[in-house]
């Protein structure tokens, strides 16, 4: 009942807005209103206008961080924790767990200048590591559903890598690292008047710590801008490929504290080659009062690697190509009121085959259910439209309300290329019941939901501010949970996964100070999962509940510090069995219940910049059982640039001072016990920077 109410009272008012609360990364009032986010509403607006739970990390942070992965900058944010796997791989946990299966990628979207680098029907795990963040301007996050602006995989949250602007720009970079790393950055710009321009190129090539566990990853953007007067055109690409050696889990209880152990390969087999291409052009234009702003893109994906975490480790050859557009029309009403609407389209041809080389090895029952040859192919065709409504009022009591709606169908279209049914390749059943692989026949299914948002905010003083926000967030089963089914399942009957979201922030700055403090409260509901006959349900009810504190404060003109703290609780609330225990009332797994960080920052002169981060883990359990836990991990890191001349700089990045054993990783099955993915040591990095014009 209060779900319904929820939507429905909600819709009725109408409209769409921003998102909830705000977070910033640079200390002081000055340079908050300074900060501009394009996440919230599709144009760049400024953070201290934001009534959403959105974090950035500005482009002289990044420059800082100097991250080779991506975890490295977005672990600095309330509310998130990537979880590193091996080489480029990851796992995302924004305001949730660290989500693992088929689907779990869709609880969260990844996009790079608004456009999503993978279509909505078909994420993966590891989709981070397509966005160019290595030259990003900024990374925007937003914490909590963003679903009243950009539909379903935006159920927990969202990031945003906004590229730099085109323009002039030469820029040379070089970094040197243990193992054998070695990295290189161009940006290269012009500024031709109407026509402006910029290239970004980044490549690394690294050995990797564990054994046969090394990475080459290559990425190019091109950014344009075109002034036409009455209209502007702003577009470009980014191409980015990754050929890596995949390290699996090392097994054993704190297997990732054995020198014998920790630095080896379970699967020296394990690889995962990836390319994906996104090609925009934006045209905004102004029609009387409205400014236009229509976006077509294409996308292209392919990726192919080793299942090695599956009995027998097939090959997973994926690829999507989608042309889309979305369009957005704003515009200030007489009243001072803010309106915008819009819609977004976008047609996908997906495919997908898994293809077992060698035939499985372990138990009799492994080897008679699990055989060698061709397991799944199969196409799907997909349609997503969507349109949006946005209203931003305020008052002259000084509240603010925004009201937000969206309206989005997805429909499937799948077709099975090989025999119904859980048979072999050839038709042969398997021993011991069937085959554990089973394709459903010829189907189609479509999916209809509707994003609601509502929120207020004020201003308290000058110095501080209220937000509200309730909203619902949304996402539609992955197009491997409805057709890449196992055992019995042969048609997979799934809800969209609904989360309704309730939260309460405050914001504030002074000269040389600021902080967000955010408590939210999420029920998400039709969950899906794979129980423990492999069949995909919806079939799990999650409750999240935190509290998000973000801080930071110059101590003079020279040493400043920052830091997030998180506290969060992620619990079962019916009635499940797993490892033949009931676990309602459980803490789901891979969720710590705190984390987070803290920096100090010492800047004695323009030219020189140098910061010491702490940062903690706390214990976490990784089954549902509550049976098996990891303890938790505190690590400390060191950065320094130092601006030689006005065009020349070195940095120097330490990581893992204290060169702890820790686990980026930890987890849990009935078939290995405690497994993870290894930390690595003390390391460092030393860098030359040489801006040539």
């Amino acid at each position: 009942m209060i779900r319904k109410l929820l939507v429905t009272s909600i819709a009725m008012a109408t409209a769409m807005a921003a998102l909830p609360a705000a977070a910033q990364t640079n200390s002081g009032q000055a340079a908050i209103e300074e900060i501009e986010v394009t996440s919230t509403n599709r144009r760049s607006v400024g953070l201290a206008d934001v009534n959403a739970a959105v974090s950035v990390i500005g482009e002289d942070e990044l420059d800082l961080i100097n991250h080779t992965h991506y975890q490295e900058a977005l672990n600095r944010l309330p509310g998130v924790n990537i979880s590193r796997n091996n080489g480029q791989e990851s796992l995302a946990s924004i305001r949730s767990p660290v989500l693992t299966g088929a689907g779990a990628c869709g609880a969260f979207m990844v996009a790079e200048n608004g456009i999503p680098v993978r279509s909505h029907g078909f994420c993966n795990v590891n989709e981070m590591f397509d966005a160019h963040t290595e030259n990003a301007q900024r990374i925007e996050v937003i914490r909590g559903p963003g679903s009243a602006f950009w539909g379903s995989n935006a159920l927990h949250g969202l990031i945003n890598v906004v590229l730099p602007e085109p323009g002039e720009a030469g820029e040379i970079g070089i970094e040197q690292g243990p193992r054998g790393t070695f990295r290189g950055n161009l940006k290269v710009g012009s500024d031709r008047g109407a026509f402006k321009n910029i290239l970004l190129v980044n490549g690394i090539n690294e050995e990797g710590y564990r054994d046969n566990s090394g990475y080459d990853q290559q990425k190019v953007s091109w950014l344009y801008s075109y002034d036409m007067g009455e209209s502007r055109l702003d577009g470009g690409f980014t191409i980015s490929n990754l050929n890596q050696e995949t390290a699996g889990f090392v097994v054993g209880t704190k297997a990732y504290k054995d020198e014998a152990l920790k630095a080896t390969n379970p699967n020296p087999e394990a690889y995962r080659d990836s390319i994906n291409t996104r090609v925009w052009t934006s045209l905004t234009r102004e029609f009387g009062n409205w400014e236009v702003v229509a976006t077509p893109y294409f996308r292209e994906v392919n990726m192919n690697f080793i299942q090695h975490f599956l009995p027998g480790t097939p090959i997973e050859d994926s690829e999507h190509r989608s042309v889309g557009i979305q369009v957005a029309a704003y515009r200030e009403l007489s009243n001072g009121a803010n309106i915008a609407w819009g819609f977004d389209a976008e047609g996908t041809d997906g495919k997908l085959k898994q293809t077992q080389v060698d035939p499985t090895v372990g138990s009799f029952f492994l080897r008679s259910t699990i055989p060698q040859g061709k397991h799944y192919d199969y196409d799907v065709d997909a349609r997503q439209l969507a349109g949006f409504l946005s209203y931003e009022q305020t008052f002259d009591s000084g509240w603010e309300v925004s009201l937000g709606v969206r309206l989005e169908r997805v429909d499937y279209d799948y077709n099975n290329l090989m025999i119904d049914g859980r048979t072999k390749d050839d038709g042969v059943a398997c021993g011991l019941g069937g085959c554990r692989y089973n394709r459903p026949a010829d189907r189609s299914d479509t999916y209809t939901d509707l994003s609601p948002k509502f929120g207020l905010s004020r201003a308290l003083n000058d110095n501080h501010s209220l937000q509200i926000r309730a909203q619902r967030g949304v996402r539609t089963p992955q197009a491997t949970e409805l057709y890449r089914l196992q055992n019995a399942q042969t048609v997979a009957e799934l809800d969209s996964v609904e989360l309704d979201s309730y939260e309460v922030g405050f914001i504030g700055a002074g000269d040389n100070w600021d902080y967000t403090a955010s408590l939210y409260y999420m029920d998400k509901a039709n969950d899906i999962i794979t129980n423990s006959a492999r069949e995909n349900l919806n079939d799990s009810h999650t409750k999240h509940k935190g509290l998000e504190v973000g801080v930071g404060y110059d101590i003079n003109n020279q040493w400043s510090v920052r830091g997030t703290a998180n506290l969060a609780f992620h619990t079962y609330e019916n009635s499940l069995i797993s490892g033949g225990d009931d676990i309602e009332g459980n803490d789901v797994d891979s969720a710590p219940n705190n984390f987070g960080n803290l920096r100090l920052t010492y800047q004695p002169s323009s030219r020189f910049l140098a910061e010491l981060e702490y940062v903690y883990m706390g214990e976490y359990y990784t089954n549902p059982e509550n049976t098996a836990s990891y303890e938790g991990h505190d690590l400390l890191n060191l950065r320094a640039r130092w601006s030689i001349s006005d065009n020349l700089s070195i940095s120097l990045t330490a990581l893992n001072l204290r060169d702890t054993d820790y686990a980026e990783r930890a987890d849990w099955t009935t078939f290995t016990g405690d497994r993870y993915f290894t930390g690595e040591p003390l390391r460092a990095f030393i860098g030359i920077n040489w801006q040539y014009r």
